[in-house]
């Protein structure tokens, strides 16, 4: 037997005998320590870390801060019954960005959107619009969708605005309720809903999984993904106009 075919045995009989070994001696962890580290002002900085992330910092600042457009009235949530400034500007920005795309990639028109209240999660102040102005607007990373809904599930959707009796954003429809918050009339496009008819509504991913209880959002007819989130819309939005000019109207109303 040559050096070579006796290494290889060799070789093979250590690799048993540690196999066996293993097999016959399993490791049991003893013991897990940890400990809470707090982190607070009373943590020192790290001044060789601070001087590398400084030009980051200060890049991503500028990016943030920079002006794109410019807001001539402060807008908060909470300054309407069934609509705000702030919501129509989500809406509407939603609608005007997705559209193009949706037609260009399926040949049909959007009817409407429909987001949640809950999403806009600050104001916007009067001033310079930037794109730290939209992540304060929408910090999360909801994608915009496209469900496909035959008229009785836009009916469900009525149905459900009557009892969240809140200023969910809404686009391309008409909602005018009762001071009991019923709804009298509701239009899309102008028109009159036709439950054999089916409508595109865009809204966020979250709610299309029937986040917020929206429920009829689920099962559609079919579902688009447009791959384009709510906030680089705003932000993209932003970087194409001047000055904005959303406000409060008649699209959602009681009386």
């Amino acid at each position: 037997m040559n050096s070579k075919n006796t290494l290889k045995i060799g070789c093979f009989l250590l690799i048993g005998i540690l196999l066996t070994a293993c097999k016959e001696n399993d490791l049991q962890t003893v013991k897990i320590e940890g400990n809470r580290i707090e982190i607070n002002k009373d943590l020192s900085e790290d001044a060789a870390i601070t001087k590398f992330i400084a030009p980051y910092k200060k890049h991503l600042n500028n990016t943030l801060d920079s002006a794109l457009a410019y807001n001539p009235k402060h807008m908060v949530k909470s300054d309407g019954d069934l609509n705000t400034a702030v919501g129509n500007l989500m809406a509407d920005i939603v609608m005007e960005q997705t559209n193009p795309i949706f037609k260009n990639r399926t040949g049909e028109t959007l009817d409407m959107v429909l987001l949640n209240y809950g999403g806009i999660r600050s104001g916007l102040n009067k001033g310079n619009v930037t794109t730290r102005s939209a992540y304060s607007l929408m910090p999360f990373e909801n994608e915009i969708v496209v469900t496909e809904l035959t008229g009785t599930k836009i009916k469900e959707m009525l149905n459900y605005l009557e009892k969240a009796k809140t200023a969910h954003p809404v686009s391309g429809i008409k909602i005018i309720m009762n001071r009991d918050y019923k709804v009298k009339k509701a239009l899309i496009n102008g028109k009159e809903i036709k439950e054999n008819e089916n409508y595109y509504i865009a809204t966020s991913g979250y709610l299309q999984e029937g986040g917020d209880n929206m429920n009829f959002f689920k099962n559609p007819v079919n579902l688009y993904k447009i791959d384009y989130k709510i906030r680089n819309a705003m932000i993209d939005y932003f970087k194409k106009v001047d000055t904005l000019s959303f406000k409060k109207d008649q699209r959602f109303i009681r009386k």
